[in-house]
């Protein structure tokens, strides 16, 4: 009786093993799981940051301040490529998958990109401006950054910097928009210039665009049609 006891606490030993063994089994597998997903979300939810921050949503903890150099170069203004129909394309793009037709989103952009300033050339703090064989140009410095909230309900950042020295031509003011609210080079942005910083920022209208200088017509085009 007593060997028959001794082998029933063997075999009631033997089964815990086995449960226990299959437990932590268990527990490894779900953790590994639990890793891989964590793993996924954080990666998806970056991308989903970058579009969300380019769409305007986004929290203030998010932005910080930013350096002239981010978008040092040489640009040129779009305006000329909209009006010489170099952006047709794009517009067609625009009306495909939008709500107006290409000859109102021309319109629209018509009122957006027009400006004088054809060129833009940012070296160091200086930022010299180019109208046809004319130009003019400062050094500026940051002025911080001011946060504006649109109809829709997004918001943007203005960059903003101040100028120190310069041409009396040479605006007070300038403010940088580029769908970006943290350090980052720019591939394309808008610009905002004058003597009142304040007056601005109320400019939601007329924002003139600039792409890199050695880019030519179709290859805006289709950066355009990309973003």
């Amino acid at each position: 009786m007593q060997m028959d006891i001794l082998r029933n606490i063997n075999n009631l030993i033997a089964g815990l093993v086995l449960v226990l063994a299959a437990t932590t089994a268990h527990a490894e597998q779900g953790g590994d799981k639990s890793a891989g997903h964590d793993h996924a979300h954080q990666h998806d939810h970056s991308h989903g940051d970058d579009d969300a921050i380019y769409n305007g949503y986004f929290d203030d903890d998010q932005i910080a301040d930013r350096d002239l150099s981010d978008w040092e170069g040489d640009w040129q203004s779009v305006y000329p490529l909209l009006r010489d129909g170099s952006l047709d394309e794009v517009m067609a793009h625009k009306a495909e998958h939008g709500d107006q037709t290409a000859e109102e989103y021309h319109a629209y952009y018509e009122t957006g990109y027009k400006t004088d300033m054809d060129r833009l050339v940012i070296d160091g703090d200086n930022v010299t401006f180019h109208n046809g064989d004319d130009n003019f140009g400062g050094n500026y410095e940051s002025d911080g950054y001011e946060v504006l909230t649109y109809e829709k309900g997004n918001r943007g950042v203005r960059f903003i910097f101040r100028k120190t020295k310069g041409d009396e031509e040479a605006p007070q003011f300038i403010q940088f928009s580029d769908h970006r609210i943290a350090p980052a080079p720019a591939d394309h942005f808008h610009l905002y210039w004058g003597d009142d910083r304040a007056a601005l920022l109320e400019e939601v209208v007329n924002w003139p665009t600039y792409y890199p200088s050695g880019l030519n017509a179709e290859q805006i085009a289709h950066e355009m049609i990309a973003h």
